[in-house]
């Protein structure tokens, strides 16, 4: 099964749009939002995106938190939708998440101790674990993370 894993849009509709273009002429089996979606600067024109593909979701620690500011600008329904995605999916032997299996909040980047993911994988059954949250893509043994669609901490968005 051939998933598109889309991590940490942060509301910007423009790398979206990149991405989502690259998706469509991939052939994919489903698309997941890996959490942090709709928290950033344009949340109304991400959701409309976000609404405009068959997908499934992981809730986030913004979706799961969001902020006074965010609420201002979506609506009630709209946040509790959100709110109430799973902390986690798995397809086809591979679980996906926001953060960690067991919590959207900890940190695993590829300078964690081996201690680390083997606690953060622990009871884990699924083949891999895909996470984002860091915003950095990176392989370690069964842990992957997808990196950010839209707010990476190192080169350029998706585009302009």
């Amino acid at each position: 099964m051939r998933v598109a894993a889309l991590y940490d849009v942060h509301a910007m509709p423009r790398a979206l749009e990149a991405v989502l273009a690259e998706v469509e002429g991939a052939q994919v089996d489903a698309i997941l939002f890996g959490g942090d979606v709709i928290c950033g600067p344009l949340p109304r024109e991400t959701l409309e995106l976000v609404r405009s593909v068959e997908a499934q979701y992981v809730r986030g620690n913004c979706e799961r938190d969001p902020d006074e500011w965010l609420r201002q600008k979506i609506d009630s329904e709209t946040i509790a939708w959100a709110r109430v995605w799973p902390a986690t999916v798995e397809l086809d032997g591979v679980l996906y998440c926001h953060a960690t299996p067991t919590s959207d909040m900890p940190i695993l980047t590829e300078a964690s101790s081996q201690e680390r993911f083997d606690e953060a994988l622990a009871g884990v059954r699924a083949r891999f674990v895909v996470a984002g949250h860091t915003h950095m893509q990176f392989r370690r043994g069964r842990f992957v993370n997808a990196g950010s669609v839209g707010m990476p901490y190192e080169g350029d968005v998706a585009a302009f």
